[in-house]
């Protein structure tokens, strides 16, 4: 293959419609604009959701719902990250430090994901039911979650 051969596939494209060329080529006079009126002109737009000056949709319907800005700074944590650490006392920064999780996490959680089989003690991470009964299991210990 070289450079200077390079073609799209087959029937991949086609040529661009030459509007404003005559009445032979179907899109002559008007070019496809109809008669008159804003969108007709050079130029001519509304903005989006424009209803001609009727109040628009989108600020018809009431507005609905949260969308937390902190959503994706709370992080979940597997049990199999936290027995690949080598550290026993784990907290948000010793997570942060080993890159288990994302330098500007707010909190970190640890689910039921994976076996545990050495002894840890998490400080101020939040555990699932799950999780915390593992972590007891294995002999370790949760603080201020």
């Amino acid at each position: 293959m070289r450079l200077n051969t390079i073609k799209p596939a087959e029937g991949s494209t086609h040529a661009k419609r030459r509007v404003g060329r005559g009445i032979g080529s179907g899109l002559g006079k008007t070019a496809g604009r109809g008669h008159k009126g804003q969108k007709s002109r050079a130029g001519g737009f509304h903005k989006v959701g424009f209803e001609g000056g009727q109040m628009p949709l989108q600020r018809r319907l009431p507005k609905r719902g949260f969308v937390s800005l902190t959503r994706d700074r709370n992080v979940e944590v597997r049990l199999s990250e936290l027995e690949k650490l080598p550290l026993t006392e784990i907290d948000l920064l010793a997570l942060k430090q080993a890159g288990v999780v994302a330098a500007d996490a707010l909190s970190a959680k640890v689910i039921l994901s994976g076996k545990l089989t050495r002894k840890i003690a998490l400080n101020g991470i939040g555990v699932t039911k799950g999780a915390k009964a593992a972590i007891e299991a294995a002999g370790g210990s949760i603080a201020g979650a």
